[in-house]
């Protein structure tokens, strides 16, 4: 299904020209980032955790410590709330009532299902992983059984979700016209700094490929978010 229905939940109600339920564009805005928010709620009182996160096909996937109180409060059968917001500019207006921020964002909400045989264990966080930076997973130690059997590891179907995406120049009142001072936008996006060696790291080994091109992409805006 290309489009995902919108539920009393995810449906935009305000300024709903800026909502999407478009597949295609919910998965483009998650994969442009590895860390989201998910929103969980334990005897009453709601709390916001920031996790890494992957994608693959219609499930976005997360884990932590066996210990996590969020994890242990998913465990028991709650929905939980996922977004992600990707912050592309700060929009300024003539007037303090219209200045606004660019950006694009996914909320999701379900109910995981926990992933409990250690292979597929060990395949999601390669997923997690690849999202964060593709390639590292295959220059790595793999989890060992101790470190998988301590790891929480849980899956969400992206079956109820929206985006919502605010593009362009500031919505100045035309009153406010020909007042004198500047509008416009401050384009915002991430780079990646010259990596920096781990200072217990061996002399002779180099720095690899994939780290090059990912910090080459992210200055070039390739990958901006």
């Amino acid at each position: 299904m290309k489009t995902i229905p919108s539920t009393r939940r995810t449906k935009v109600n305000r300024l709903p020209k800026r909502a999407s339920y478009d597949r295609k564009t919910i998965y483009k805005i998650l994969d442009s980032s590895f860390v989201c928010n998910i929103g969980f709620n334990i005897e009453g009182q709601v709390y916001i955790t920031p996790t890494a996160f992957g994608r693959k096909d219609d499930k976005v996937y997360f884990h932590g410590s066996n210990k996590s109180r969020m994890l242990q409060s998913i465990k028991e059968g709650k929905d939980i709330c996922i977004s992600v917001t990707l912050v592309d500019g700060i929009v300024l207006a003539r007037s303090a009532f219209h200045h606004s921020i660019n950006y694009r964002s996914v909320i999701i909400f379900g109910k995981p299902e926990e992933i409990k045989d250690a292979d597929e264990k060990s395949r999601t966080l390669e997923i997690i992983m690849h999202q964060i930076l593709p390639g590292r997973w295959d220059d790595v130690r793999k989890p060992s059984g101790k470190e998988l059997d301590i790891t929480s590891v849980f899956s969400l179907k992206i079956n109820e979700a929206s985006a919502k995406i605010r593009t362009g120049m500031p919505a100045d009142d035309k009153e406010d016209l020909n007042l004198n001072m500047w509008s416009g936008i401050i384009p915002l996006n991430i780079t990646a700094a010259k990596p920096v060696n781990n200072i217990d790291l061996k002399d002779n080994i180099p720095l690899p490929d994939y780290v090059k091109k990912y910090c080459s992409c992210m200055n070039e805006n390739k990958l901006s978010i």
